[in-house]
């Protein structure tokens, strides 16, 4: 890191999240801009298997972006006007989003005060306050890493007759611990009926733009590669009709949420150093827990007792660390003065103009706002040196005073 002084203030700003593009990744690209596929090419089933192999699912269905995937979830689980689903308020807006670009009603439920995770106690109220069958699925998200316990939301999606998405977005690599002490990979598809990740150039997996719909259920699996590509098959088993090799038929309306070979060349190679990266992350969070702890004015989020070894191994993927401070625009404010580019992760969905419309308003939800008013992620990637990372501690114990 270049500073003006020993722990001056560094000439380029330190963001709360980058990309980390090597040689390899730019080599892979050319190669594949070389090839004779650019899209509907090799690369893309390559990175498929790939990544289902490493989440330890059956299927994987590469998609143009993250919101596509949950898009395609809920097409391919018929989320249509008549349905109701629960998700968090404290997710990116595209959680809650996908229910309503095919028609259905968004149900949010508040959150875990120390883990900001969803909080299965307040989910199981609204499912109880409502007559069984109003609700038809859920969509938990893996926040920051955090991993939700699934086998618990499982059970109780089983009592009332529901479906999960899990957002696993932010949580490639992390996992919980079941209650035979098995551990669970975020995505693997043992309790939920899809999940997805995104491969936003801050995510653990940097493809520019992609994302991944990862499954076990095959029927599942045949919807969204006919629904990624405009509701279009050309399997010979499939057709209704067979006029010749050229033939294909559009049986449902779907859309064009095709990655091309290119990222998904880029989303092989960066899927190799996965784990490395992962264990970087882990690294960074250990810091920052050992630089923060005993200070009252800095609460962390709290890990996922479920995601919590024995050993000390933690499931937790760390996409995000997020502190809670009192005074948190104080703290962003004075961390972006010295080149420090924190962010705020993330903006209470049911607060958004367009929920309000929807019949949401402030005080629905007080620990999700709670949290909101208090939240900062600091900077977490792989690349951050311990460098960095010293001065975005001494600058945030300088402003906590």
């Amino acid at each position: 890191m270049t500073q003006n002084s020993e722990f001056g203030t560094p000439k380029q700003p330190i963001p709360y999240g980058r990309q980390h593009i090597t040689q390899d990744d730019i080599d892979a690209v050319v190669e594949t801009l070389q090839s004779d596929y650019l899209t509907q090419g090799p690369k893309v089933e390559a990175f498929e298997q790939a990544f289902a192999h490493y989440i330890g699912a059956k299927y994987a269905v590469a998609v143009s972006n993250g919101t596509a995937a949950l898009h395609l979830c809920t097409l391919a689980l018929g989320v249509n006007e008549e349905s109701r689903v629960i998700t968090t308020p404290i997710t990116f807006a595209a959680s809650a989003n996908c229910v309503r670009y095919c028609g259905g009603t968004v149900a949010f439920a508040d959150i875990n005060a120390q883990t900001a995770l969803l909080d299965i106690a307040k989910v199981r109220a609204l499912l109880e306050s409502k007559p069984k069958g109003y609700f038809e699925g859920i969509i938990p998200v893996d926040f920051a890493g955090n991993p939700v316990n699934l086998e618990e939301y499982r059970k109780l999606a089983d009592e009332f007759g529901l479906w999960i998405i899990e957002d696993a977005a932010h949580s490639p690599g992390g996992f919980f611990y079941d209650s035979q002490g098995n551990k669970q990979l975020c995505g693997n598809g043992r309790y939920a009926d899809l999940a997805i990740f995104s491969f936003h150039p801050v995510k653990h997996i940097a493809t520019g733009e992609g994302g991944m719909v990862t499954t076990n259920n095959s029927e599942l699996y045949q919807k969204l590669l006919k629904l990624r590509t405009h509701g279009i098959t050309r399997d010979p088993a499939l057709l209704e009709e067979n006029h010749g090799g050229w033939y294909m038929e559009m049986q449902d309306l779907g859309f064009n949420y095709r990655i091309p070979d290119m990222l998904c060349a880029l989303g092989l190679t960066q899927l190799q150093r996965a784990d490395a990266n992962l264990a970087r992350r882990k690294g960074i969070a250990k810091v920052y827990d050992e630089a923060f702890a005993g200070i009252n004015d800095i609460d962390v989020l709290q890990t996922n007792p479920a995601a919590l070894g024995r050993n000390g191994e933690t499931g937790h993927a760390y996409h995000l660390y997020v502190i809670r401070v009192q005074d948190r625009k104080g703290l962003y404010d004075f961390l972006r003065q010295h080149n420090i580019f924190a962010q705020v992760h993330y903006i209470p969905a049911h607060t958004m103009p367009y929920y309000r419309n929807l019949g949401f308003k402030k005080g629905d939800f007080p620990e999700a706002e709670n949290y909101y008013s208090q939240c900062l992620s600091l900077p977490m990637y792989p690349s951050l040196t311990p460098e960095e990372q010293e001065f975005v501690i001494q600058k945030v114990k300088e402003f906590i005073g």
